[in-house]
């Protein structure tokens, strides 16, 4: 009865801040208004949410992807597919690796492993969140499929990074020969196991609704299946789930232009869609805010850690972070704008150079969003022996091969 009181409870504050982000009279992201109301669930109400990060997980991070692989237009995803490439592993392994560096230099208390998970988890970029933001201000078409591309691929990037660094931390040694097979293997079994799954589901679907007739409720629970089936498919296997999730976002979308479902089907199922990603990405910063007073109760000890006295280092260790982030992002989209030009410009096109508004404009422009706070919340609390995370740096061993 408890579980349902507080499933009942999130649900109810998620349409109150749907109504409260209209209300107000300043012009304040829903987001920030729903983190808002879970610390005041935290600290008034009597509830206490004990996360379980598989199941968490499993029940936010499928869906989620799955939807930004659907509902991106694959035309322009492929057309740029080079720059969205680029975008969505090129520069979150940078971003792994240069904050990784970055925040152990800055925090040598923290693991050289627990940094790369941190900078792991902040790596990918939300497309919810990218959307928000062109809705306010003017961006380019182009530029905005090249970012909504961006933060759906990086996600699966980001989220397998993630997934190697707390291997490292929770074992104290990482091989990278064997991560890279690793990834490899994770990465083209999860696409293998989406398109297969996703495909095969959609082609029997459309075979039954030939010969037998469709049934809208039937359509629409198959594809709120699809991503869960992917993805327990693809851990089952040891491959990735989350790259399944994408994949079979991506597979539907391709299957379903062809228009062999009815329209009425189709509109209900974006409808039926549309509310999941409204509660999902609702309770998942609803969440963030009531687990927010256990977080920053400890905050003092946190900072005593680090070797500081003072509480607000903590706001100095965000603040750098973030800066960081867009450094990096700037430096890598000027650097691989300059090199694209310069290849246009070695074939005889008359090319200009980076334009600085672009460039500043793509740079801010990689926001995090619900994602990023799924996996934050996925960390693991204590290691496999009991032991609080992070490990010791000691335990840590690097091999190159």
């Amino acid at each position: 009865m408890e579980a349902i009181t507080i499933v009942l409870v999130l649900l109810v504050a998620v349409v109150v801040s749907g109504l409260a982000s209209r209300i107000l009279p300043l012009p304040i992201p829903r987001p920030l208004v729903q983190i808002v109301l879970g610390g005041m669930i935290g600290l008034v109400a009597n509830l206490r949410v004990d996360l379980d990060p598989e199941i968490f997980f499993l029940l936010f991070i499928p869906p989620l992807l799955f939807l930004d692989g659907w509902r991106i237009p694959n035309e322009e995803l492929l057309k740029d597919r080079t720059a969205v490439l680029e975008m969505a592993l090129g520069l979150v392994f940078l971003t792994v690796v240069g904050v990784g560096f970055f925040v152990h230099w800055m925090i040598p208390a923290m693991p050289l492993t627990v940094a790369f998970a941190l900078a792991a988890v902040v790596s990918p970029t939300d497309p919810i969140a990218v959307s928000a933001i062109a809705a306010r201000v003017p961006i380019p078409k182009r530029l905005m499929h090249i970012l909504e591309g961006e933060s759906l691929l990086n996600d699966a990037s980001g989220l397998v990074c993630l997934r190697f660094a707390i291997a490292a931390a929770l074992t104290g040694s990482f091989s990278l020969s064997e991560a890279a097979l690793s990834f490899v293997w994770v990465a083209l079994g999860g696409i293998a196991i989406g398109f297969g799954i996703t495909w095969l589901t959609a082609k029997a679907a459309e075979w039954i609704a030939r010969h037998i007739g469709e049934e809208s409720g039937s359509q629409i629970l198959i594809s709120l299946l699809l991503p869960f089936a992917s993805y327990l498919l693809a851990e089952w296997l040891h491959c990735s789930g989350i790259i399944a999730a994408v994949a079979s976002g991506l597979t539907l979308s391709s299957v379903e232009a062809s228009g062999q479902a009815m329209a009425a089907t189709r509109m209900r199922q974006n409808s039926v869609w549309d509310t999941i990603q409204f509660v999902a990405n609702g309770i998942i910063f609803v969440l963030l805010g009531e687990q927010l007073p256990s977080i920053l109760r400890p905050a003092a000890e946190t900072v005593r850690s680090t070797g500081h006295q003072e509480p607000w280092w903590l706001l100095v260790y965000v603040l750098a972070i973030n800066i960081g982030l867009v450094a990096l992002r700037f430096v890598w989209v000027w650097v691989s704008l300059s090199l694209t030009i310069f290849k246009a410009r070695f074939h005889g096109s008359k090319a200009r150079g980076p334009n600085w508004r672009l460039v500043a404009a793509t740079s801010l422009a990689g926001v995090r969003g619900a994602v990023t706070l799924a996996g934050i919340l996925t960390l693991p609390v204590v290691l496999d022996d009991g032991s609080p995370f992070p490990v010791e740096t000691s335990l840590f061993s690097w091999r190159w091969a």
